[in-house]
């Protein structure tokens, strides 16, 4: 059996990407390696993790596309999870992230908000799934 364990987002500064994701939308630390090169968050089930440029580059011989906000993103997202999207993109922007949808209300009547983190990753804020 296969269970999905890890999102690895590979950043330039791991702990300035920890102290983002937990002052913007509360998760916590859950391990950070000496050499503050590897974190991960509690975030449920699926752990966020963070890996430096560096590793990641000594991971991946051949390289790998950087993430950054002067680029558009990957077409990948993180999709949050909160009752309180407007909250939520309002302190995450006061951390750094930048708003790129704002909340709409889809057909299925989740609300769903578009921003990128201090990295440039995409997150999917959205109220939970009706069912």
């Amino acid at each position: 059996m296969v269970k999905f364990g890890y999102l690895i987002l590979t950043v330039e500064d791991v702990a300035k990407a920890v102290a983002f994701y937990e002052a913007s939308f509360g998760f916590l630390k859950k391990f950070i390696s000496p050499d503050n090169d590897y974190a991960e968050l509690q975030t449920g089930e699926t752990a966020i993790a963070f890996i430096s440029k560096e590793l990641g580059r000594s991971n991946l011989k051949n390289g790998f596309i950087e993430s950054s906000l002067q680029n558009k993103p990957f077409g990948i997202e993180l999709a949050l999870v909160t009752e309180t999207v407007d909250e939520t993109i309002q302190r995450s922007v006061e951390n750094g992230a930048v708003l790129v949808e704002a909340p709409v209300q889809k057909p299925w009547g989740q609300t769903v908000a578009y921003i990128r983190d201090i990295n440039g990753f995409l997150i999917e804020l959205c109220t939970p799934m009706s069912a």
